[in-house]
């Protein structure tokens, strides 16, 4: 598949037929996020993929899937063969920030923006781009929604989970609302050369 195919087929899917993902396909999928840029090649991230239905079931009933499916969604948490979770070391950058070749006036950089979250969110993109190219859906749950999801899989303290992308063959699904929004037009979301601002 060429990647304006990949791109263009993505979306947050949320259902999944049973079958089992591919061990070889979700090795491939899991290792794309540590494709993701870096600042400095901190290399912050760790990967943690989930096959086990009881562990995925825990996560599942923690993210409240049960009111989900009452109010006509599908049990798309429980039901995905695959979870993939990301999870952040803030550490690892500043550690990386204060060695000799990164400090500024010898001391680390005052950061403009926590580049962790930025590169967590390129890792994010990097798994749901490698899991369509691999002929299968993804959708995302942010950490927000599993408030236990670090003592589920007995992260350490200094990882940061930033959610879970479920992964698996793709069951027809009930769209989210938001979608009915639709895109903002080019002419207020690209500019060249400079921002020209809102259409008048």
């Amino acid at each position: 598949m060429e990647f304006k195919e990949v791109l263009a087929s993505r979306r947050m899917v949320r259902n999944y037929r049973p079958e089992p993902v591919d061990r070889a396909a979700l090795d491939r999928i899991a290792r794309a996020a540590l494709r993701a840029p870096s600042a400095g090649f901190s290399q912050g991230f760790t990967v943690v993929v989930v096959t086990d239905p009881n562990t995925r079931a825990e996560i599942a009933a923690l993210a409240g899937e049960e009111a989900y499916v009452e109010s006509g969604f599908d049990p798309w948490i429980s039901r995905a063969p695959a979870h993939i979770v990301l999870s952040v070391n803030e550490q690892a950058y500043h550690d990386r920030y204060r060695e000799v070749d990164k400090l500024q006036d010898g001391k680390e950089i005052d950061w403009p923006v926590p580049y962790w979250w930025v590169d967590a969110g390129a890792a994010l993109m990097a798994v749901l781009l490698a899991s369509v190219d691999e002929g299968l859906a993804a959708g995302f749950l942010g950490v927000h929604s599993v408030p236990d999801l670090r003592g589920i899989l007995g992260l350490p303290d200094d990882l940061a989970p930033i959610g879970v992308i479920t992964v698996g063959h793709q069951a027809p699904d009930r769209k989210s609302s938001s979608i009915a929004r639709g895109r903002r037009p080019l002419d207020q979301t690209i500019h060249y050369e400079r921002f020209a601002g809102p259409p008048a």
